[in-house]
């Protein structure tokens, strides 16, 4: 008798970026398993761009405290999985930590998927080796965690990793951005010139310069999207830059919900690449990022093309060369020219912001 899957779970811990990419996934279990419910185990915090999510029908959410302390962490997952019968449990990174969830429900969950780790063979039951050569983007290595169920029912696997705002809160950033000055006949880019990783960073003479010329040639409004202590180098920034009108640091977003009604009135997204980049993908909005040294464009940028694009010192030399030349990691940056990203970006920023 083939098993009746009923309830799901996934597991996807770490940073806004992976749980956004992770939607594709919950999309192709959604499709494949229409009636099933399915759990998401994410961070506190993070979990707020899931709970009204038509993919997403729980979050099992784990504080900053549940995964400080081991004994709770170790209660949490314990309650979590036996609370619920899963039938499925998919574990995302499967890392000594995450495989607790297989661990306690062996006896329980027949089909306990992970990623193929030497460490992972005694608590799962299908180990997949989706990060070797030739696996395609994040995105796609995610979905081949998916196979193993192939046994159970034709999987329909998918790319579409879209997140949601309400109208209601999307309306809202609306009246707040034109309460701030924003005018809404001319183009509206919201830009990452920082990043919460400092090495994920275009050098800032090199990112005011290209926003310099984003103002000059489009007369854009540019809002600076920041948090934490990104704050006090945005805002340093645009003082660097002359405290230019054209630049908007007043209007914040001050959890992804917010960022996410803030995007959805925005024409275009540029940036170092990050968790905001991945969030515009998802809420199609046109995007160019910058990709440092040391990230595959290739695996981090899903469904590459003329909406969804951006530019790595890869583009420019090869890999293999860079390391061959023992280029070192300013080195490798400084392949990103004010002029070569701008030839790149410019043509896609007056493409879709035409005023």
């Amino acid at each position: 008798m083939a098993l009746e899957v009923k309830h799901i779970l996934v597991i996807r811990f770490r940073r806004v970026g992976d749980s956004v990419l992770s939607m594709a996934l919950c999309h192709g279990l959604r499709q494949t398993f229409p009636e099933a419910q399915i759990d998401f185990v994410v961070n506190d915090g993070i979990h707020t761009l899931y709970e009204h999510h038509p993919d997403v029908d729980r979050c099992v959410v784990f504080s900053s405290a549940d995964n400080q302390k081991n004994s709770r962490y170790i209660k949490k997952v314990w309650q979590t999985v036996h609370n619920t019968r899963y039938d499925v449990i998919i574990d995302m990174r499967t890392t000594l930590r995450t495989l607790f969830f297989s661990l306690f429900s062996r006896f329980r969950t027949p089909y306990r998927i992970g990623e193929k780790k030497w460490y992972a063979w005694p608590f799962l039951s299908h180990r997949v080796d989706n990060h070797a050569a030739g696996t395609g983007s994040r995105v796609q290595q995610n979905n081949l965690l998916l196979q193993p169920l192939s046994k159970i029912t034709a999987v329909k696997p998918s790319e579409d990793f879209r997140l949601y705002a309400s109208d209601k809160d999307v309306e809202r950033y609306r009246q707040l951005m034109e309460d701030h000055g924003i005018d809404f006949s001319r183009p509206v880019i919201i830009a990452t010139p920082t990043a919460r990783l400092e090495y994920k960073v275009l050098p800032s003479q090199t990112m005011k310069s290209v926003l310099r010329r984003i103002i000059d040639e489009l007369d854009a409004q540019i809002i600076f999207n920041f948090a934490g202590r990104e704050r006090e180098i945005a805002l340093r920034y645009h003082h660097e830059m002359g405290d230019d009108p054209h630049i908007f640091t007043n209007i914040e977003a001050p959890t992804l919900p917010d960022l996410c009604a803030l995007m959805k009135n925005c024409d275009f997204f540029f940036g170092n690449e990050g968790g905001p980049r991945h969030i515009s993908q998802a809420l199609n909005l046109p995007s160019f990022a910058i990709f440092p040294p040391g990230i595959d464009k290739t695996i981090w940028l899903p469904c590459e093309g003329e909406r969804f694009s951006g530019i790595s010192p890869d583009d420019f030399m090869p890999r293999e060369e860079q390391e061959l030349k023992q280029l070192s990691y300013q080195d490798r940056m400084s392949l990103l020219t004010e002029d070569r990203i701008c030839n790149r970006l410019l043509p896609v920023i007056k493409h879709y912001c035409k005023s």
